[in-house]
């Protein structure tokens, strides 16, 4: 009982860190903070003596399914639920959390389908799901098409289900509608669910999926709840103790700090309870049949690199058309994972963080000015990519000995929580707290205190005496 209740408090704060840290860097990589984070506290967790090699496939195919649901747009679905034209509308706020709920519960499914995969009875091989991915990429386009169109907000024609800003809600109001793709996620999610779950008859994945939709529903409306709530009732803030407080706290990134708790805490009780499923510690460690070769995995991986700095840091209109979209950016990643040898390594480190190291430089140099562009890019970019990357390589020698996986799997979970932890502490302009106070330094404090307990985990997980368990 206790081992259990470490592994709901661990999942907890490595998603409260990973989420509210994913809310300054955004979408689909953003996003894979948090899943690298869960992933591996989970995985370490649940199976220390599995061959280090399918541990980290697992861990890292809960990564890159973590980065779907970045497609979704949902800041206008937020806003309706406290947008201050739309305050005590209880219609706006009750579709808003409905869209929340939906949007929320599609993009935790996916990790928790993913992560249910690598974990399950049968490693699945490179082929397999090369075409299951692409059956969800082509499920995900009929989905937008069949559930997410028509969209012309010119002639003001909306989808029949909409949860973003419409004339609906505000009649008279000039606004912006988004387009949405929340029906591409749900074909491509039921579409991943049947093969793995029904068709491949694979309890894990089943389950898994269902209680990382159970996460993302409750946990994305339960952190909306409070940046509402302060939005409805603007005059209780605004006197006594709350109207100093006030003004130091950022209610959005403590919404995406809630929602990042609620979701790791369900997945590591999803996880508890199906505990018996976890098939993962009788996959072998060397199955060569099974691997791409080594070519295709290196041609692989110079693609994804190319297609992903195209799609964060240029202006590639084709490119972003193409691959930036959750399901299409995640498979040569997913495919890669399946069947190399090298890539679940380099997804749980390097690759992960690549975009974040890019988006970090560019606010630290560019916008804010905190650092020369040679200091920026030794700091943001060259030193945690080489450290990264070292610990990779460390581990890919390792990936024979089973012995060594929660102790090896526990030195990338230390690295990247502190790696993350530094980055956005320089992109929060670095909110010491023995200074003057902003409505960041609260949120850091969180993320402070939440990768204190990770770190613990990983400490417990590397100790020779006590393997995994506190």
């Amino acid at each position: 009982m206790r081992a259990a209740a470490w592994t709901v408090l661990a999942a907890a704060a490595a998603g409260a860190m990973g989420w509210g840290i994913r809310g300054q860097y955004g979408h689909e990589t953003g996003a894979m903070i948090a899943g690298v984070l869960v992933s591996l506290v989970l995985v370490i967790r649940n199976c220390p003596r599995a061959a280090l090699l399918p541990a980290a496939r697992a861990a890292a195919l809960g990564t890159v399914a973590m980065g779907f649901g970045g497609s979704m747009t949902y800041g206008q679905t937020v806003g309706l639920t406290h947008d201050a034209p739309l305050v005590g509308h209880w219609a706006a706020l009750r579709w808003g959390m409905l869209g929340l709920a939906i949007k929320g519960g599609l993009w935790i499914g996916f990790a928790g389908l993913f992560l249910g995969v690598g974990l399950g009875r049968r490693r699945v091989g490179w082929r397999e799901m090369a075409l299951v991915t692409l059956a969800m990429v082509a499920l995900y386009a009929l989905g937008i098409r069949l559930i997410n169109r028509p969209f012309d907000p010119a002639r003001r024609v909306l989808p029949a289900l909409y949860f973003s800003d419409d004339w609906h809600w505000e009649p008279d109001a000039i606004l912006q509608p988004r387009p949405e793709v929340w029906g591409g996620m749900l074909l491509a999610l039921a579409g991943g669910w049947a093969w793995w779950g029904l068709y491949r008859g694979d309890p894990l994945p089943r389950w898994l999926s269902l209680w990382g939709v159970l996460g993302g529903a409750v946990g994305f409306p339960a952190g909306q709840s409070l940046q509402a709530y302060h939005a409805w009732n603007r005059p209780a803030f605004s006197a006594g103790i709350w109207a100093t407080l006030d003004p130091l706290i950022n209610w959005w990134n403590w919404m995406e700090t809630t929602f990042g708790l609620v979701l790791g805490a369900t997945l590591a009780v999803g996880l508890l309870v199906h505990r018996r499923h976890v098939r993962v510690e009788t996959l072998p460690a060397d199955d060569p049949g099974a691997d791409l070769p080594p070519v295709v995995a290196g041609g692989l991986l110079l693609l994804h690199l190319g297609l992903l700095v195209c799609c964060e840091f240029a202006r590639v209109p084709a490119v972003d058309f193409f691959y930036d979209h959750g399901p299409v950016m995640g498979l040569i990643p997913l495919v890669a994972v399946a069947g190399g040898r090298q890539w679940p390594f380099l997804v749980i480190l390097p690759i992960t963080l690549l975009p974040i190291a890019g988006k970090t430089l560019r606010q630290v140099v560019h916008a804010e000015g905190l650092f020369s562009p040679a200091t920026g890019w030794w700091l943001a970019v060259l030193l945690p990519l080489a450290v990264a990357t070292g610990v990779a390589i460390h581990l890919m020698r390792k990936a024979r000995d089973p012995a060594r996986t929660a102790r090896s799997l526990a030195a990338a979970l230390a690295v990247n929580t502190i790696v993350y932890l530094l980055l956005n502490f320089a992109f929060f302009r670095f909110p010491w707290p023995w200074q003057t106070w902003t409505a960041r330094t609260p949120n850091a404090l969180a993320f402070a205190i939440c990768a204190a307990l990770v770190m613990a985990t990983a400490a417990i997980a590397a100790s020779p005496r006590r393997g995994a368990q506190p």
